[in-house]
């Protein structure tokens, strides 16, 4: 085969470092964000918290939360632009930062520990697991050292919803290869210990027995009691089946007495378990906040969620240009990278204001009235009125939160889909599944409407939507059906 040289021209799509590292910083969350800023303060020496001075402020050019200096003024021609165009090409696309840097400067993901020696680790304390709390209350009982070991294991068995999460007779077998000798009543006997401990009602074989244990720790005084154990131990088939003939016939009750002993057994717990909570908890920070101002809602940057950052001006000094050394190399690198990582910043603040004033022009019913009034809107409306890409909206939607007088919202909760009205208008989703909360919760508890008689109702109020539709939305909000929202009492 002859070898020969051909010249192609294409054309592709490539990202810099610089358009990457502004994509990143876009889509972390105030969270991460504050975790990246950490990292970079950390890794180079130019970026710097600025603290204010008496007479200092901000620039005018840059948004609320970041500052620069003197040294940064040629490198405020970025306002304004689409983010694409907000980041210079001025770097070969097939290098990264590590490449162009010498130093451990590049920014770690978020999350990442930057080695032992972190000044700023992410602390959080963890509340106590539900086997925390048994275990601590077995310790605190006398058991012996054969009983210890039953419940050590009888423990372990049990799931997040307090109840025995395998058969007795399944953990009394695995327990005969550590124990000789072991009978069943030993495990049984146990077991009957640990249902004393709290929350009541833990440790038990099955719903039945979960509700018995609670009611026996009852005072023997409380109305209905003995009534209630009959009903859980031998007829709770007939209360899940709704069967009041049949509950009546079998504890020999009127309407009154047998209503009492229903209401006796709903106020116990089914999952005693849930009681103790196992999840950390996670507080939001809002990234923007909405405020009325002449009569309208604007939108203004949560200043918290970033420290101001700055060029150290000292380090920046100490560059020289026609100095060709490895440390003026390092210094420079970090200086350019700095500023870098600050106009990254710029335009994340820039891009977040912009679509969150875009989105609350459009939804200014919602914040006066309420969910009921919220307008359909999806991410193509936003991005023709930006002027960017979807992909970008999703992107500042997504783990992003807007502080409302109506409540904490993250971006992408304004967003829905919508149906027509009889004027010819639309209703979104949002607005219908609030109308139907509203309708369900002021119904007839003894006689619910079923989602043929919602989706008529909503009808009558202008909004066509069908009864599927109803029954797909009351599924999403986790609304049981009229059947099971039924009361006998």
């Amino acid at each position: 085969m002859k070898q020969s040289l051909q010249l192609r021209m294409g054309q592709h799509l490539a990202m810099t470092p610089q358009l990457q590292q502004a994509i990143k910083l876009l889509q972390l969350s105030s969270v991460d964000l504050q975790q990246e800023i950490q990292d970079a303060l950390d890794s180079n020496m130019m970026l710097e918290i600025a603290d204010e001075e008496p007479g200092e402020g901000h620039s005018a050019d840059l948004p609320s939360g970041i500052k620069s200096t003197p040294e940064d003024q040629e490198y405020r021609e970025l306002r304004d632009m689409d983010l694409v165009k907000e980041i210079p090409q001025e770097l070969a696309v097939d290098v990264s930062w590590d490449e162009l840097y010498d130093s451990v400067s590049a920014v770690q993901p978020a999350g990442q520990s930057g080695g032992d020696n972190d000044d700023y680790p992410f602390q959080r304390t963890t509340g106590q697991t539900l086997h925390e709390s048994l275990a601590w209350q077995m310790e605190m009982s006398r058991f012996s050292e054969r009983d210890y070991a039953i419940a050590t294991t009888l423990i372990d068995s049990i799931n997040d919803d307090g109840y025995l999460g395998a058969p007795l007779e399944e953990i009394h077998q695995g327990l005969c290869q550590q124990i000789p000798a072991l009978e069943l009543d030993e495990v049984t006997a146990v077991l009957h210990r640990l249902q004393t401990f709290e929350p009541a009602g833990i440790a038990a074989l099955d719903l039945a027995d979960c509700l018995r244990i609670q009611l026996a720790q009852l005072p023997d005084a409380t109305p209905c009691k003995a009534q209630a154990l009959t009903l859980v131990t031998h007829h709770l088939d007939l209360l899940a089946k709704k069967d009041v003939m049949g509950l009546k016939r079998k504890l020999d009750l009127d309407d009154d007495a047998l209503g009492e002993v229903i209401a006796l057994v709903r106020s116990l717990e089914p999952k005693p378990g849930q009681l103790i909570a196992t999840d950390d908890s996670h507080y939001i920070t809002p990234d923007v906040y909405v405020i009325r101002q002449a009569g309208r809602w604007t939108v203004a940057l949560n200043p918290e969620i970033a420290p101001r950052l700055r060029v150290n001006p000292l380090y920046s000094s100490m560059v020289k240009r026609a100095d060709t050394s490895t440390d003026n190399a390092s210094m420079r690198n970090h200086l350019q990278e700095a500023r870098w990582f600050i106009k990254s910043l710029q335009s994340r603040n820039e891009t977040l204001l912009k679509v969150a004033k875009s989105i609350i022009e459009r939804q200014q019913a919602f914040l006066n009235e309420g969910e009921k009034a919220m307008k359909p809107l999806v991410l193509r409306d936003i991005a023709e009125e930006v002027g960017m890409h979807e992909s970008t909206i999703s992107r500042v939607t997504t783990q992003k939160y807007m502080h409302t007088p109506n409540g904490i919202f993250e971006f992408k909760y304004f967003f829905s889909s919508h149906v027509s009205t009889k004027g010819g208008g639309e209703c979104s989703a949002t607005a219908i599944k609030a109308f139907l909360k509203e309708i369900i919760s002021t119904e007839d508890a003894h006689k619910p409407l079923s989602d043929e008689t919602i989706a008529k109702t909503l009808q009558d109020r202008g909004i066509n939507v069908a009864r599927r539709t109803i029954a797909k939305y009351r599924e999403a909000m986790a609304i049981a059906s009229s059947s099971e929202r039924k009361r006998i009492f």
